[in-house]
């Protein structure tokens, strides 16, 4: 089976997106579309040839934290903040990823199953799951934290 090529945004010194598969420019409004639909994309950097997909990315998400339904509040950027050039950075990484990827399992499983009990039920697996890895990052983290050769 062939797979489809990825899609190129093209990013332009002046911020502006331009989509190479329909031609024209576009808005970070078009390339959260595009994410919300499972479309393959690559913004790059047209002066550096650069991949530009996170930061645009992240821009989308600042956008989104503008609104009253923001998703982190200042205490956890702020603990997202003093994580980076720690040694439990890639920790962190791999927790905030393994949620995600729990979380968006969870939900598939959530929607395929209709009814309260399937619904009370995956809800409770949730509930065990998160503790249990919240538990683990956090002995984890601890242990990082306490070891006496990340202080020299």
């Amino acid at each position: 089976m062939v797979m489809p090529a990825q899609r190129i945004i093209k990013k332009y010194p002046n911020r502006r997106l331009y989509d190479t598969e329909v031609s024209r420019y576009i808005t970070l409004e078009d390339i959260k579309n595009l994410v919300l639909d499972g479309v393959d994309f690559c913004v790059l950097n047209v002066k550096t040839d650069e991949d530009s997909t996170r930061n645009i990315l992240m821009q989308i998400i600042a956008e989104q934290e503008h609104g009253s339904d923001a998703i982190f509040s200042v205490q956890s950027l702020t603990r997202i903040i003093n994580c980076y050039g720690q040694t439990h950075q890639a920790l962190l990484a791999d927790y905030l990823q393994g949620s995600l990827e729990l979380f968006s399992h969870q939900l598939k499983g959530f929607q395929q199953r209709i009814g309260k009990d399937a619904k009370n039920e995956l809800t409770e697996q949730d509930i065990q799951l998160w503790k249990k890895m919240q538990k683990s990052f956090f002995a984890s983290a601890s242990m990082a934290a306490h070891d006496p050769e990340s202080e020299s």
